[in-house]
């Protein structure tokens, strides 16, 4: 929830939050079930979107998720 409270105090800025996964790694022992550039998925999508995308968010792979 500190992602939106960003977003709001910093309207000039986007700010959001990206879930990678579980990934396979060396932290994990390889235990991850997706790769590591299936875990970067949503990394990349944010990092790449236009500058009038949303804020405030939190992104995994598939797409937004609803803070709970």
């Amino acid at each position: 929830m500190l992602t939106t409270q960003y977003a709001k105090g910093l309207p000039d800025i986007r700010v959001d939050a990206a879930d990678p996964g579980y990934t396979a790694t060396d932290l994990n022992g390889h235990s991850g079930p997706q790769t590591v550039t299936e875990g970067t998925d949503a990394i990349v999508a944010l990092a790449t979107e236009s500058p009038g995308s949303g804020s405030g968010r939190f992104v995994d792979r598939t797409g937004e998720i609803a803070w709970s």
